[in-house]
């Protein structure tokens, strides 16, 4: 009995070690990054159609499905990439942590989730997740022919909050056009300033990002455009919705956090750049939920 509980104790043991390795390949701490777009969405849709508990759930794990699967694909293209770059080498499968093999397997497991979640969702939902897969995995490649690869990164993600209005009210608004657009503009903006990390080996491995081709300065000053951008497209989205005034403290608060993002961040001094990538972009993010919440509540 003894023996028996040792091994059961080493087997759990084992799977939660198992778990968090694959929860720190697709840097699963990273979802908070997008998911509070599709939250927003969520309760944005409310007004229009009351969702039942089961579409919350199923729109959940249809976004934690997508993004494993994306960000798995993406570990495995990149893997004899990663393996040569000092920064990434690290990683889970160049560091021998998890095979390729593993890592398909848990992609196709994540992809049937995402198609699986999408069809209870309904139909529509259905059918437009085997191009929504395309695109996010596709982006995978996109680092090997263009500089832009950022921008369809944003792109890539921006398809969750149209996705997740979808699902509850089955038509396409231009409220939730520009929310879309301004996650888009968001994740393309700071996934440049994260790439300045790269540029040495970018530029010696053929790779193309927007910093290793036409520097960082000037690419620092697309990902400033960019971001504001993202503000003028949420003041848009609140425009459009009709939103409450109480949302426009909230977007005041995002847009102090944009800026506080690009003064930490300069070509000259990249020490910050993991304060600005996860910790502020986490901030605005649930703060974006948080503000949609709240002018929800006051309308």
């Amino acid at each position: 009995m003894v023996n028996g509980e040792k091994y059961m104790v080493g087997s759990m043991s084992g799977l939660k070690k198992k778990i968090q390795i694959y929860g720190r390949m697709i840097k699963f701490s990273h979802t908070i990054f997008a998911l509070p777009f599709a939250l927003s969405a969520l309760v944005m849709a409310w007004e229009h159609h009351v969702p039942l508990i089961s579409d919350f759930l199923w729109i959940l794990l249809a976004m934690v499905g997508a993004r494993s699967a994306a960000m798995g694909f993406n570990r495995i293209v990149d893997a004899d990439i990663d393996l040569k770059n000092e920064r990434t080498a690290i990683r889970e499968i160049p560091s021998g942590l998890l095979s390729k093999r593993q890592a398909l397997f848990f992609v196709a497991l994540s992809c049937l989730v995402f198609i699986f979640s999408a069809a209870m969702l309904s139909r529509l939902c259905f059918i437009l997740s085997f191009p929504v897969l395309f695109f996010l995995l596709f982006y995978s490649y996109t680092k090997r022919f263009t500089k832009y690869c950022h921008l369809y990164l944003g792109f890539a993600i921006s398809l969750a909050p149209v996705g997740a209005w979808l699902a509850i009210v089955g038509t396409l608004s231009w409220s939730i056009v520009f929310l879309s657009l301004s996650l888009m503009t968001y994740i393309a903006g700071f996934d440049i300033l994260y790439a300045c990390q790269d540029i040495g080996f970018d530029k010696k491995a053929g790779l193309f990002s927007l910093p290793s081709k036409i520097g960082p300065k000037n690419a620092m000053l697309i990902s400033s455009a960019l971001h504001v951008a993202t503000f003028i497209f949420l003041f848009i989205m609140y425009l459009t919705f009709g939103m409450h005034p109480v949302f426009l403290v909230f977007l005041a608060g995002i847009g102090v956090l944009l800026i506080a993002e690009h003064k930490l961040v300069n070509p000259d001094n990249l020490t910050h750049i993991d304060m600005a990538f996860f910790n502020i972009n986490s901030v605005i993010s649930i703060l974006l939920f948080i503000g949609v919440l709240t002018q929800s509540f006051f309308r």
